[in-house]
């Protein structure tokens, strides 16, 4: 097969249709736009959220709490969770990807300190709880901030 007889599936793709293209077309004239009207000039139409001069509901809604923006989110791993790795491995965020403990890293990966340890593992993550921490130490082994 040569790259100039690809082609779509019969009957996959669909001529665009042409708007305004005289009365014949079936959607001619007016082109679907009705008749006068702030939606039928051109330029015309409102911006996304107007509600004509209501109060629109971005503004009625109670707004409660604060929003930092510049927080972060990291994608948290428990301790307990990380016993299924083998004695003396190095696991880091690849392979807590692989191995489907973390689905997304976020703003990365941060170990906490539910369950217990029984492994002596070198872990490479974001960020540590201080439980973690101690718990990764006393097995052993080592938490290193990447």
């Amino acid at each position: 097969m040569k790259l100039y007889e690809l082609a779509p599936a019969p009957g996959s793709t669909k001529e665009a249709f042409r708007r305004g293209r005289g009365i014949g077309s079936g959607n001619g004239k007016t082109a679907g736009r009705g008749h006068k009207g702030q939606n039928a000039r051109s330029g015309g139409g409102v911006r996304p959220g107007f509600e004509g001069g209501q109060m629109p509901l971005a503004r009625r809604i109670p707004k409660r709490g604060f929003v930092n923006i510049f927080g972060k989110t990291f994608a948290n791993v428990n301790i307990e969770s990380l016993n299924n790795f083998d004695d003396g491995a190095v696991v880091d965020i690849a392979i807590l990807l692989e191995s489907g403990l973390v689905s997304k890293t976020l703003d990365g990966v941060k170990v906490l300190g539910n369950g217990e340890l029984t492994k002596k593992l070198t872990i490479k993550a974001n960020a540590f709880s201080a439980a973690a921490k101690q718990k990764i130490e006393n097995a052993g082994g080592k938490a290193e901030v990447i």
